[in-house]
């Protein structure tokens, strides 16, 4: 008799362990579901120029999933648009430090150092995101123009040039226009 009790109850033990299971994993589902509609509605808020949105969008995100690396990285964007600097490098590093493979993050954050004139860290960063994702044209010429400002036309123009060949020119181009970078020393 003891031994069927136990069973019973065992039982209604693992049924109900497996429907809280089943309970809470859909929860954690709607709550990355409502992360990522947050992070959208930031996005879309972001791109017409309406960072505080954004950012209380972004934060939304964050809050139903707190190791979110795009939205921090998204909020980290929407602060330094702010011109909040220093929230925004702690935003980007809270996102490599979830996901140190983020190579757009390192990006953002050397903006960051860039716009606060600290070129020795922005080139860190931006080195760091060209060793993780060679391929992105932007890291490429964010580090040109950090090598051109400490004076390293050489490396600038280098970078210039490897960001043209990932399909971001502008730089380049308008270098040229200038007299920098010329074709001379390309070749």
């Amino acid at each position: 008799m003891l031994r069927n009790y136990s069973l019973i109850v065992l039982s209604i033990l693992v049924f109900t362990g497996c429907a809280m299971t089943s309970h809470y994993t859909s929860a954690v589902s709607r709550d990355d579901k409502s992360a990522h509609e947050h992070n959208q509605r930031g996005n879309d808020y972001f791109l017409k120029g309406l960072y505080n949105l954004a950012i209380i969008e972004y934060q939304k995100a964050i809050t139903l999933r707190p190791l979110y690396a795009k939205a921090h990285s998204n909020l980290g964007y929407a602060l330094f648009e702010k011109m909040y600097y220093d929230r925004a490098i702690s935003e980007f590093s809270r996102a490599i430090d979830i996901d140190p493979r983020y190579a757009k993050a390192y990006n953002n954050r050397g903006l960051v150092y860039f716009a606060k004139g600290e070129y020795t860290r922005a080139i860190h960063d931006y080195n760091k995101a060209i060793e993780i994702e060679p391929k992105l044209a932007k890291p490429y010429d964010n580090r040109g123009a950090a090598y051109m400002l400490t004076g390293d036309e050489d490396k600038a123009c280098s970078d210039f040039m490897r960001a043209c060949d990932l399909g971001e020119c502008s730089s380049i181009d308008m270098l040229q226009d200038n007299g920098f970078c010329n074709l001379k020393y390309l070749a």
